[in-house]
């Protein structure tokens, strides 16, 4: 155990980012290649959108499963098991000869990514000391900021060039080489946990994410009149109220009601969530405005992206070392500001006939993001009891991707409303004539993020800053 877990501080910060980047490229890197699998399948829009649906639904499916089930087994079999998946779905679509074989392909490829960041956030909090941590999860995030941020482009560029099957060969290369990196890294030692798994709670909480992103997606592609899409969001109600029906009730739940004692944790879900609509709502409207607005073709467009990526993975390290010198509340509300400031920048400049306001406008609002998300998971990893660490960092990553599924909907129906109404922008400093709707989609993320700093300014601060010790853990209220 101590050569294994020697061997994992050492090379952990290689192997956790590089499966970070795949994992969330994998996401979004089919996006501007749908045409040409549409075009090589005969396939209309509602279809090609399950290549992306069917990806995501099991994604955020599984997070906060594979966090309970890390309290169980082992980090190496799991996170080879879900590398090996990974691999086996990233051939599977490349091979595939029909749409519904590459659609099983990105499901089973979803099965797999689940496993990634909540596995990679666990492994960093299980095998560095206390005063690396932080840095740890910097690496982690910055893994994830760059494979949000550059899959558009990465895909836009490789479809391009070699055609939208090599986006496959590259993730099954990628995910089998980091294979005897994880069987070598981490150690195969499985948590001394007690009493047995609530699978009918498990169940119950993953068809609520499921119907919850299934629900936003088709609001997304219909608006939320659609029957499907406001039918999904009521069936997810009930399964999540069932979900927590029964936490109070079995003798051991999938998610114990204790979790929720903690007040930093559980505030740490409530900003999570907004946060995450704001984040991914600028990723994806940004690109849409350079290309609608600033008339740049999406491969290009996807460019602006680049700078936001690289800037996070640059300084998500340098971020998750800054709750012990300065303290979470201060980062949290600092990053908060930054996103309501560069959102209303965004809201005012999205008529420039120049797309270099908005690759400002999300480098900005990207680094702020990455100050409150670094700082929450942080402080969730010193917070909570081991016993509870899985399952709490795998529920807290599961709301922040339904945030990213929910952003994009939301505003994009608001888009749809405000382009056919053909009425100029709220934002009385709006610049130009064109990019109205845009502009006040910006403006509501803005708000969303003020809202969000109310929430935020219930963090407990920080007691101890002291550089090399834990933080506070301040359990309960």
């Amino acid at each position: 155990m101590a050569a294994t877990t020697t061997t994992g501080r050492t090379a952990l910060p290689a192997l956790v980012p590089a499966a970070m980047l795949t994992a969330v490229t994998a996401g979004d890197m089919v996006n501007l290649v749908l045409p040409d699998i549409g075009a090589r399948f005969d396939a209309t829009e509602a279809e090609l959108a399950w290549v992306v649906t069917g990806f995501l639904l099991v994604f955020s499916v599984g997070i906060p499963l594979y966090g309970r089930v890390s309290d169980r087994f082992s980090l190496r079999r799991l996170f080879a098991s879900a590398l090996l998946a990974f691999a086996v779905g990233s051939a599977v679509c490349a091979l595939a000869p029909s749409l519904l074989v590459l659609v099983a392909g990105r499901v089973v490829t979803g099965i797999g990514a689940a496993a990634i960041p909540v596995l990679s956030i666990i492994a960093v909090t299980r095998l560095m000391p206390a005063d690396q941590r932080g840095a740890g999860i910097g690496v982690v995030s910055a893994g994830a900021g760059v494979g949000t941020a550059a899959g558009p482009a990465v895909g836009g560029l490789v479809g391009q060039l070699l055609g939208w099957p090599a986006l496959f060969w590259i993730t099954l290369v990628m995910s089998l080489v980091l294979v005897p990196v994880a069987l070598r890294v981490l150690p195969d030692e499985a948590p001394a946990a007690s009493g047995p798994i609530d699978m009918l709670g498990g169940v119950l909480l993953a068809l609520g994410a499921g119907l919850v992103l299934l629900g936003m997606t088709r609001a997304q592609v219909a608006g939320f009149a659609e029957p499907s899409a406001w039918g999904s969001l009521l069936a997810a109600v009930v399964a999540l109220f069932l979900f927590g029906w029964r936490a109070f009730r079995v003798e051991h739940p999938f998610v114990p009601p204790a979790l929720f004692a903690n007040r930093t944790y559980r505030t740490g879900l409530l900003i999570a969530f907004p946060a995450m609509v704001v984040n991914l709502g600028g990723l994806v409207f940004v690109a849409l405005l350079v290309v609608e607005v600033n008339g740049l073709t999406p491969g290009r467009g996807a460019l602006a992206m680049i700078p936001a990526g690289v800037a996070v993975a640059v300084l998500s390290p340098l971020i998750g070392r800054l709750p012990d010198h300065i303290g979470r509340r201060t980062l949290v509300l600092t990053g908060l500001a930054l996103m309501g400031l560069f959102a209303l920048y965004l809201s005012t400049f999205t008529g420039s006939a120049s797309p270099i306001p908005a690759g400002i406008g999300i480098l900005g609002l990207s680094i702020g993001f990455a100050l409150v998300m670094t700082t929450l998971v942080n402080s969730a990893a010193a917070e909570l009891p081991a016993e509870q660490a899985g399952t709490g960092l795998g529920i807290l990553q599961g709301v922040q991707f339904l945030g990213a599924a929910t952003g994009p909907a939301v505003f994009g129906v608001l888009v749809s409303a405000r382009g056919q109404s053909g009425a100029g922008a709220v934002n009385p400093f709006h610049s130009g004539p064109e990019g109205a709707a845009y502009s006040d989609v910006f403006l509501t993320m803005a708000v969303v993020v003020v809202v969000t700093l109310v929430i935020a300014s219930r963090l407990r601060p920080t007691t101890d800053v002291r550089p090399g010790k834990d933080v506070a853990r301040n359990r309960g209220d």
